[in-house]
């Protein structure tokens, strides 16, 4: 990966976990809690602005979770949806580093997603030049993402429950997908979470 590109990460933990009835960011796998395991999949990689956007329980995950090198964000409006979090944690990136050139979006709760497969990801971005690079997987593209600067406005419109990925249908973009095993695996409900439990 060009050490020398402006790149940041925004890793989207402001949920509720209403599905589940308790912080889905704070759920263990392997002695870790699933948000542990997205920043810890990025913390080492050469990246210029580093965010981690929280909203419901703020204060109870702060205490469980190592964020060290990460600037939190709160997002006082985590009820609006997902949106709210990537405008407020584009806003911050932006004022952190106003040249960036590239963010990488994450959320807390794929616990499968290794630091290897968020640097190929990248890697494949930058060489092929594309305006946003997303993760496959289960015959569908998501995140991790990586979107180029001339899509940050276009970020910052997105409203409601709307994720990045609302932008495939919205535009027309130049865009790529890479495979990543196991990416469609996240956490929502107590289902989920036996089912993880059983994968440890």
């Amino acid at each position: 990966m060009n050490e020398k590109s402006k790149i940041g990460v925004l890793i989207l933990a402001a949920g509720s976990s209403s599905r589940l009835g308790h912080p889905k960011q704070l759920v263990e796998f392997k002695a870790k809690s699933l948000l542990q395991h997205a920043i810890d999949a990025v913390k080492d990689l050469p990246l210029q602005t580093k965010v981690l956007v929280l909203g419901a329980r703020s204060t109870m995950i702060q205490e469980e979770v190592e964020t060290t090198g990460f600037k939190i964000v709160l997002n006082p409006k985590w009820e609006e949806g997902m949106a709210s979090s990537i405008r407020i944690g584009l806003g911050e990136s932006l004022k952190m580093n106003p040249d960036l050139e590239h963010l990488v979006i994450l959320v807390s709760d794929q616990p499968f997603i290794t630091s290897r497969e968020i640097e190929e990801l990248l890697k494949a971005h930058l060489k092929n030049e594309k305006e946003a690079t997303f993760s496959e997987y289960a015959s569908t593209v998501g995140v991790p993402a990586v979107f180029s600067a001339k899509l940050f406005s276009e970020l910052e419109k997105l409203k409601g429950d709307q994720g990045a990925k609302k932008l495939i249908s919205a535009l027309n973009l130049d865009l790529q997908s890479i495979p990543i095993q196991k990416g469609n695996f996240d956490v929502d409900t107590p289902e989920d979470v036996k089912l993880l439990k059983q994968m440890e």
